[in-house]
This record gives structure tokens, C-alpha cells and sequence, in this order.
């Protein structure tokens, strides 16, 4: 589900026969991508949960911003969503599965995580890095084929590591590494995307170009994000504070003077570019 943990390629495995990412949406779904209700877990050290009794439906096909400031729970909420830690209470459902029933390979085929934290000490080149993407499309029936070549490469292409595929990953910026993340989620080829902070350690270059691509890609997409900025093209946007969602709404519904003074202490202006009529938002401290 995201985590550089096997040193292995897949490669001799077989591959799945799956529909790409980039040819399928599930817009069309009437029921939500992913949920998560009454979710709880974990504990501070005065005892509160670190996510609080949070309730989030994610439709088919929006894409999806998480904001709050640090601390306020948003990776712990990734986490939860992704499978990768149980609730205490409540539960998840992806496609309208409870995610406990559901397989890790199940899981793996309709939804792939960006973490921040993924990491690995084996001595494995970004190409065998992105190639994990396609361990859940492989069994011990079919190999693997020019396809998933194809698939790879695409991958590496779209976040601008195709030249750099070679490079053994402790060689790698913090920058670059997470590109690789990107590519490997990129090759699992999943429905739903989850990406906890994608623009962390990225050049402006980088973030603008992983922002554009993440917008054009098809399917369900939720963001973990700091910059406001870009989150107002996000479709829907959620706030969180102290573990809760204490907000949810359209960007231009969220993005208030009131509700960020209260969330994230500071003050809000909104500038519009001369050149172009875009809307800018400047923040200031109280």
C-alpha cells in the first residue's frame, strides 16, 4: 500500500490484464469511492484521540483536499482510510466494502497511498522501486509482460524520473524519492489515490508539474495538503482541527477569513493577478 518494503522486483510474475487508471473513471458509480465513519483512533499523552470521531464520504471521481495545520490529525486520517492502521472505533469502506474484509491484494487493486514517511534501506534502482507499483496485478500464472513495461515507463515519464530510472534509491534527493513514490502509485494503477503532503520536498518546478498532473488524472483522488493555494482546485476540501473535521465544502465555501482565523491563526486577504484575473490568497498574522 505505498511502503518501499520488499527489495524484490516483480518482475517474472505475471500480470493482470487491468484496465489503466488513465482509461477508467469511476465517475459513474453511484456509490462513494471511499468512507470513513465515526473513525477514532490512537491517544495523545493528555489522552485524547489523535483522529476524533471523524466522517468523511469521498464521491467517485472528486478530488479531494485535506487541510488543517500541523498536528490536526490529517496523516493519521490518511492512514486510517488507506488500511494501513485499524480504527479503534468506526470503520472504512472502499467501494462500499468494509475495508476489514477486504484482502490487502484486494485493497491494493482499487486504491495505492502516497505516504511521507515511506522509506527503505534495500539497494533497489528507481525502476524496481516504480515496478512494486504492479506486485498486486501479478500471480504465479501469467509473467510479466511488455505492458507492465509500458506501464512503468509511463509512470517514470509523468513525474520526470524516466532519465534518472537506473539510480539506486539512497542516492536519491528527498525530492526525488518522493517522485518515485508517485510513479510506483502512478504503476499500481488503482481507482482511488491517496497522497499524504505529494508536494513535500518538491522545487516549485516539481510541485506545479505533480499538481497539474494529479488534476488531470481520472478517478478519486484525496490530498493531504498545507499549500491553500492549491488546494482551492481541489472539488471538495476538508478541515481538520485537534483530530475533528470540523469543516467540509466546496474551496470557495471553505477558504473564509473567518474559518481559517479560527483553524489556523492567521489572517486572510485575497489578491486578484492582473494578469489573468486568477484569485490569489495571502495570509497574515494575527
Amino acid at each position: 500500500l505505498g511502503f518501499l518494503t520488499t527489495p524484490q522486483s516483480p518482475r517474472g510474475l505475471p500480470s493482470h490484464p487491468q484496465t489503466s487508471l488513465q482509461a477508467s473513471s469511476p465517475t459513474g458509480t453511484a456509490l462513494p469511492a471511499l468512507q470513513g465513519r465515526d473513525l477514532v483512533w490512537g491517544a495523545t499523552r493528555g489522552g485524547a484521540p489523535i483522529v476524533r470521531g471523524v466522517s468523511l464520504t469521498v464521491r467517485a471521481g472528486a478530488t479531494v483536499g485535506l487541510i488543517g495545520p500541523n498536528g490536526s490529525g490529517k496523516s493519521s486520517l490518511m492512514r486510517l482510510l488507506a488500511g494501513v492502521t485499524q480504527p479503534q472505533s468506526g470503520e472504512v469502506l472502499l467501494g462500499g466494502q468494509p475495508m476489514q474484509r477486504l484482502t490487502r491484494r484486494q485493497i491494493a487493486h482499487q486504491l495505492a497511498l502516497v505516504s511521507q514517511m515511506a522509506d527503505t534501506q534495500d539497494a533497489i534502482t528507481v525502476q524496481d522501486a516504480v515496478e512494486l507499483g504492479r506486485t498486486p496485478w501479478l500471480s504465479a500464472l501469467q509473467t510479466w509482460s511488455a505492458r507492465d513495461d509500458g506501464i512503468v515507463e509511463q509512470a517514470l515519464a509523468d513525474v520526470g524520473m524516466a532519465e534518472k530510472k537506473g539510480r539506486v534509491w539512497n542516492t536519491l534527493s528527498g525530492g526525488e524519492r518522493q517522485r518515485v513514490h508517485i510513479a510506483r502509485a502512478l504503476a499500481q494503477q488503482t481507482s482511488v489515490l491517496l497522497l499524504d503532503e505529494p508536494g513535500n520536498h518538491l522545487d516549485i518546478h516539481h510541485q506545479l508539474a505533480l499538481g497539474q498532473l494529479i488534476h488531470r488524472l481520472p478517478g478519486t483522488k484525496v490530498m493531504a495538503i498545507h499549500d491553500l493555494n492549491q488546494a482551492r482546485h481541489c472539488d471538495w476540501l476538508a478541515v481538520m482541527q485537534q483530530g475533528r473535521l470540523v469543516c467540509e465544502g466546496a474551496p470557495d465555501d471553505v477558504l473564509q477569513a473567518d474559518l481559517l482565523e479560527k483553524v489556523f491563526e492567521v489572517r486572510l486577504r485575497v489578491l486578484t493577478d492582473p494578469e489573468d484575473g486568477a484569485r490569489v490568497l495571502r495570509f497574515l498574522p494575527l
